[in-house]
């Protein structure tokens, strides 16, 4: 066997099962698939000399075509009991928020257009504007994600200069996002003041030069320092920065706008709280606790609102369309008094523990199998670190746990799943209502494989 006995690309596109596809992937994308088979059939023959079948090289050809053309962002079905499941994309949206993005998404829209005047206006001033009645800021911004807020924040207000953080709050979170990092490419410089585990109001007050330009503090995101600690409250800093004519900027992270004390879970710092406490500017997520799409938001004073609105950088970090229409439904709910039902990552969080043993009853009854047993829901998300609220959940007895996770990521939809003490676990609280359906299926399916 050698190179010409290889069929030519004329005749493979010919073959039946290739030439009907050319109308569904167009004949360039199965023209570079054929190419690309047999440039990758020529090097195997190098190094052993066998031709494949004829059936095979189709076979591949239709196989490069399939995979060149699936979208690589899947629906998965989350049954891990984890909220905010950063890999699995933080929050889900609630309906209204979709609907807005398909509304906006599907021709055109005010982005930055006056209607009643008829000419160009701000960057969608009805979100801001929400942001200001929810929060009582005197002005908010829109970015495309927090750490971009906190970059934006840096550079247009201490570029060059001093900032002055805490030691205890140099923290690095997902994705390799570090603090120190995030100061150095803004242009400010790092001041760190206090220890690891302990930070008085002093250690701020002598730091304090004709250069400081911003006390920041940062959220600890997904981790806690306990035992001998201390560390000044924003009311603190607050007062310190007051008197000392410097910006406090309050990074928290979250975005929290209901208490989350009320659902069982420790308090998380909240936006309007942190603006009552003095903080001068507030920056938080939209696709954390706020239950909204990825964005990051910077609300507070004016004068600072409107430095980091004309930086450079400002345009470079906007948000698109699609997430100022799903951030704006969103905050709609909040201001309707209706985040607890229609907010998915509200309701998930608020969810009785007598809804969830129904449901968890309800899978184990019809998939056959499994028992029904007490366990945890997290947060997660970069909130509330190690917080939990009780769950019930469906636990398989497996021999091979890891194996059925493993089927059932490939089921479709793909259900992701967690082991606890051998069993796999999968948890109602995070699988929403109308995923009931196609979740139990995928389940019944990989279990009979």
């Amino acid at each position: 066997m050698t190179l010409r006995d290889l069929p030519s690309v004329d005749f493979l596109l010919h073959r039946p099962e290739i030439e009907t596809r050319l109308g569904e992937y167009g004949r360039e994308l199965v023209l570079f698939a054929a190419r690309s088979v047999l440039d990758r059939v020529r090097t195997e023959i190098r190094d052993t000399p066998s031709v494949p079948p004829i059936e095979e090289i189709v076979n591949r050809i239709l196989l490069f075509l399939e995979e060149a053309t699936v979208t690589s962002l899947r629906k998965v079905i989350n049954a891990t009991g984890v909220i905010l499941h950063t890999n699995l994309g933080r929050a889900p949206l609630s309906r209204a928020a979709l609907d807005s993005m398909i509304r906006v998404g599907k021709g055109y829209c005010t982005l930055e257009y006056d209607l009643k005047e008829g000419e160009r206006s701000g960057r969608a001033p009805q979100v801001e504007r929400l942001l200001r009645l929810l929060t009582g800021a005197e002005a908010a911004l829109v970015v495309n994600n927090n750490a971009a807020a906190v970059l934006l924040a840096l550079a247009a207000l201490a570029k060059g200069k001093e900032v002055l953080i805490s030691r205890s709050q140099l923290v690095e979170i997902g994705g390799g996002f570090r603090i120190p990092d995030v100061l150095r490419q803004s242009g400010a410089k790092l001041v760190e003041v206090g220890t690891t585990n302990r930070t008085h109001r002093g250690d701020y007050e002598e730091a304090i030069t004709p250069r400081t330009a911003m006390i920041l503090r940062a959220h600890p995101s997904n981790f806690r320092i306990v035992g001998f600690t201390a560390e000044p409250g924003i009311t603190e800093l607050a007062e310190i920065g007051t008197r000392s004519g410097i910006p406090v900027v309050d990074d928290i992270g979250s975005g929290a706008l209901l208490d989350t004390a009320r659902f069982g879970l420790g308090h998380e710092p909240m936006v309007q709280e942190s603006l009552v406490s003095g903080a001068t500017l507030v920056l938080f997520s939209g696709d954390k606790l706020l239950g909204g799409p990825q964005a990051g938001i910077l609300v507070g004073r004016t004068e600072l609102v409107a430095k980091a609105r004309k930086h450079p950088l400002a345009r470079a970090v906007r948000a698109d369309k699609l997430c100022l229409a799903a951030l704006e439904a969103t905050l709609i709910h909040y201001l309707r008094g209706e985040a607890e039902r229609e907010i998915p990552v509200w309701r998930m969080i608020a969810a009785p523990v007598e809804e969830l043993d129904r449901r968890a009853r309800l899978w184990a009854q019809r998939i056959g199998q499994g028992e029904v047993v007490d366990s945890r829901s997290t947060v997660g998300g970069g909130s509330l670190p190690e917080e939990t609220l009780p769950t019930r959940a469906l636990a398989l007895a497996m021999s091979k746990p890891q194996a059925l996770l493993a089927r059932l990521r490939a089921g479709s939809p793909p259900v992701i799943a967690r082991v606890a003490e051998g069993r796999v676990l999968l948890d109602p609280r995070t699988v929403l209502e109308d995923e009931d359906e196609p979740f139990i299926a995928t389940v019944t399916a990989s279990l009979a494989a």
